[in-house]
């Protein structure tokens, strides 16, 4: 008699699902830095390779839904725009490009100017093209993913939060840990990133992955309520201890927005209750996370707070190179001096006031670098992906109930974490967030279709559909 196979307890994954957790794992060891110049750029860029040429021959083929589309025309945009920016030009034509005429001193005089490409930095630029396999192979992966799978990234990405957490509560206790793949500075709380503000905005995005991961299921709220209350406080005790300011506002919006977020879960799970326990319950959550911070002050371990009052905004770098910025984007506009090469040109326009021994490497507002970099076709394309989360953001927060809406809601609040951190900061810029980002933006996406679609939907089975 031929044997029987007993069904495994849980589905395996698909082969998309196993490469994005691997491509994920590698983000989290070496993805953590935006220097070229370091080792872990190698390991992830490999990694994601590695994940787009398995996937295009084992994978099922992506599944680009409309509401996708959108995420998808933006990336590439973003593509094609770093890889014209490549393409050389003309002598003639390139020297009717503002502020190029600087670069003609590289040629001996009387020698024919070679053709040049559009960006003034080519090195620069074409690691930035190099830069972006890593969400083209995120995207490429959720696409091919069972909606099922990607129901369980928020857990998966809560992982990922929670263990960076851990590193950096290890660097407050004292541990001179080192990550070997990025430039992390030894003795600073950063986890495992090499900036501490990108850590401790990736921590407050942890602030909303752990409220939507708690209330997935209403049979395992009771349990993952509490749990996923004491890993906020534990997210909001780590930003304090980072010293990060742009961490600290962007976990204060996180932790407002989680409660909206799961308000109606809440409501459910206390609909035998008198109606005064739901206030009580929120004042004693905003309460509890007070007395958290005052502990921090107390025990001197809120560094985010002192830093806040000690900066003088008149020695501050990003104050006083913000003129030189907007005098850099009036020199190279309409089209912008070249994707990732702010370094080398800020030093080429830095007056001699601003000199010191260690260098400004970004603008610190990833909305002007943008168009310093990439002129008006990188403003327009800017423009367009605003404009596209707060269309999308409109809707996923006007439809109430379902899943797959509050996966929207979660996708649209973690990404307006990051534009407000990216008013202050550079985060996209590195592999791990450029990854989160894209993740959040297909959820956003995702959540467009429950209301519409749904709502439009008959309740009797389509055609071909067994009852």
């Amino acid at each position: 008699m031929p044997t029987r196979h007993r069904p495994l307890p849980f589905p395996l994954p698909g082969i998309a699902f196993a490469l994005l957790l691997a491509l994920l794992a590698m983000l989290w060891l070496a993805g953590g830095a935006s220097r070229a110049d370091v080792s872990g750029q190698v390991v992830v860029r490999v990694a994601a390779w590695g994940a787009l040429i398995v996937a295009g021959l084992l994978a099922p083929r992506p599944n680009v839904t409309r509401d996708l589309r959108p995420v998808a025309w933006l990336l590439a945009f973003g593509v094609v725009l770093v890889a014209l920016q490549l393409i050389p030009l003309p002598a003639d034509l390139w020297l009717r490009l503002p502020g190029r005429a600087v670069l003609t001193e590289a040629v001996p005089r009387g020698a024919p100017q070679p053709w040049r490409p559009w960006t003034m930095t080519p090195g620069a630029t074409g690691n930035a093209l190099s830069a972006l396999v890593v969400p083209v192979a995120v995207l490429v992966l959720l696409v091919a993913m069972r909606p099922a799978e990607r129901a369980l990234l928020p857990g998966v990405l809560l992982v990922m939060v929670t263990i960076a957490m851990l590193v950096g509560l290890l660097q407050v206790s004292g541990a001179r840990l080192s990550n070997p793949f990025v430039n992390d500075t030894v003795g600073q709380v950063s986890g495992i990133f090499a900036n501490r503000n990108h850590f401790a905005v990736f921590l407050a995005c942890g602030c909303l992955l752990a409220p939507a991961w708690a209330f997935r299921g209403e049979r395992h709220a009771r349990w993952r309520g509490p749990l996923a209350l004491g890993l906020i406080v534990l997210f909001v005790m780590t930003i304090l201890a980072t010293g990060s300011r742009a961490g600290m506002l962007t976990a204060v919006l996180a932790v407002l927005i989680a409660l909206t977020m799961v308000r109606h879960e809440l409501r459910r799970q206390l609909s035998r209750a008198p109606r005064w326990a739901f206030l009580a319950l929120i004042a004693s959550v905003l309460g509890l996370l007070a007395v958290v911070v005052a502990a921090s002050v107390a025990a001197n371990r809120a560094e985010s707070i002192h830093r806040t009052f000690a900066v003088d905004v008149g020695t501050d770098m990003r104050n006083r190179g913000l003129p030189i910025v907007l005098k850099m984007i009036s020199t190279y506009l309409p089209l912008g001096s070249g994707v990732g090469g702010f370094d080398p040109m800020f030093r080429m326009h830095e007056p001699l006031a601003l000199l010191k021994p260690t260098f400004f490497n970004h603008a610190h507002n990833d909305f002007l670098e943008v168009v310093l970099d990439a002129g008006v076709p990188g403003g327009l394309l800017l423009g367009a992906a605003l404009f596209w989360w707060l269309s999308a953001s409109i809707r996923v927060w006007r439809v109430r109930g379902g899943a797959i809406t509050g996966a929207g809601r979660l996708g649209s609040a973690i990404l307006l974490l990051l534009i407000v951190a990216s008013a202050f900061d550079y985060p996209l810029r590195t592999p791990t967030m450029m990854a989160l980002t894209v993740i959040a933006a297909v959820w956003l996406a995702d959540g467009q279709g429950s209301g519409d679609e749904a709502g439009k939907r008959s309740s009797l089975p389509e055609a071909g559909q067994h009852l």
